[in-house]
């Protein structure tokens, strides 16, 4: 399951406010054992993929709770999940040399990484925090953009990609609100 689109980003070119690379990591649970079932990733231009993987025999951790956030069912994985090398690969071709942006860093660095052991290979791409592209009073002001951009978009269902969706614009949001 993966999918390309582009994003109305007519607001942002009104404001003269520039996008990034965003990532957002659905996983199985928290905590030891937990892996990533969803990637999404929206670029600056616009264009959105998103995969869902396949566990690996030895990924054996899952939450309800997650299931129930994320609504992607251990059975759906197993049926159209991709391969971890697949997933992998095409990552590190839609995102080489780039910097990638998620709200999550600690969580979604450790679930990229069990994704990129399991594929036998490493990132191309650099992960990094929000936090790096905001100053203090924006980060002040990132929960009430994130809260609009959610409110803008409208976009129904949790997952991956709408999420990244939704972090890049909260991003560009709270760039108008303080400098």
């Amino acid at each position: 399951m993966e999918f390309a689109e582009t994003i109305d980003q007519t607001t942002a070119e009104q404001t003269q406010i520039e996008y990034v690379d965003v990532i957002d990591i659905e996983a199985s649970g928290f905590g030891r054992g937990s892996y990533p079932v969803e990637i999404g990733v929206c670029r600056s231009n616009g264009e959105c993929r998103c995969y869902l993987i396949k566990p690996q025999p030895d990924w054996t951790h899952w939450t309800e709770e997650a299931e129930h956030t994320h609504g992607i069912s251990r059975q759906l994985l197993e049926q159209n999940g991709r391969d971890v090398r697949d997933v992998a690969l095409e990552l590190n071709e839609f995102l080489h040399g780039c910097t990638v942006y998620t709200d999550a860093w600690g969580q979604d660095q450790s679930w990229l990484m069990r994704l990129y052991d399991a594929a036998d290979c490493w990132p191309s791409f650099k992960l990094e925090t929000i936090r790096n592209l905001m100053t203090e009073p924006q980060s002040e002001h990132y929960h009430d953009s994130y809260q609009e951009a959610a409110e803008q978009l409208n976009l129904k269902r949790h997952r991956a990609s709408t999420d990244a969706k939704v972090i890049q614009h909260a991003l560009a949001i709270v760039q108008t609100k303080t400098d």
